[in-house]
């Protein structure tokens, strides 16, 4: 087993939004003692968010604003995160967008958009973050899919969006057999209804009660709830796991 240094940065894209989670996330790290690089579209919110990560953990932060389908911008991030923290030991995929349009009325643009978003971005970003992980040694990839991937739909966001999050598992799974034997792990989290920004704006009591009803837990999910899933999936112990999707979906999909 591959040991981590003991100073220790994570990668977090999409951490700006104020009730995403990205931002719990990149809190939850920060405050397990994870030095914090940030990487968002929203580039002095995650600046913001950089030092207040300071502020509250103590711990070494910084952001940059950059659109991760952008591979040449995500490539000159990365670097100056790598240059200006300890070394980058873990990576956590969380930018992406929704797209609630039905596949009849779907146009080019819309499908471009979130195909390069929610899947060429994961890759982007990882592929610039991997060569700093075969400095460290070691490394730890986590990357947010969807159940909406195994189900083909069935929430707020339609075809696209399922595409490019089964896109993304696909990835993992291909990631985890090249990337082994450098030490990297990679896996996806694959989350159900959590209450975010992301499901068409904040989730009124009707709307929690009705994604409820199809929930063993009796609850919809909340950002915290997929952090603790990536700070395990990030961890020293986890060392053992690879290639593998962990849904966090209050028991929505079993397989």
């Amino acid at each position: 087993m591959n040991s981590f240094p003991t100073s220790r940065t994570a990668i977090v894209t999409g951490a700006a939004s104020r009730r995403g989670i990205g931002r719990a996330v990149a809190h939850r790290l920060a405050g397990e003692g994870w030095a914090v690089g940030l990487l968002d579209v929203d580039g002095p919110a995650v600046e913001d968010l950089a030092d207040e990560l300071v502020r509250e953990h103590g711990v070494e932060a910084a952001g940059a604003g950059v659109d991760v389908a952008d591979a040449g911008a995500v490539r000159g991030a990365v670097r100056d995160l790598a240059a200006a923290l300890p070394p980058v030991v873990a990576l956590v995929n969380v930018a992406g967008v929704s797209s609630p349009t039905p596949y009849l009325e779907l146009d080019d643009a819309e499908w471009d958009r979130v195909l390069r978003i929610n899947l060429d971005g994961v890759h982007h970003v990882t592929r610039a973050v991997a060569g700093e992980m075969l400095k460290a040694g070691v490394g730890r990839v986590v990357s947010l899919s969807s159940v909406s991937a195994q189900r083909g739909g069935g929430t707020f966001s339609k075809t696209p969006y399922s595409v490019a999050k089964a896109g993304v598992v696909g990835l993992t799974r291909a990631l985890a057999r090249e990337l082994g034997p450098h030490g990297i792990t990679v896996n996806a989290i694959s989350p159900g209804p959590i209450d975010t920004d992301i499901m068409g704006g904040t989730l009124s009591a009707e709307r929690k009660a009705e994604l409820a009803a199809d929930l063993l837990v009796g609850r919809v999910g909340v950002p915290d709830d997929v952090a603790a899933a990536a700070s395990f999936l990030v961890g020293a112990e986890s060392g053992f796991i690879t290639g593998q999707t962990l849904n966090v979906d209050g028991g929505l999909y079993m397989h």
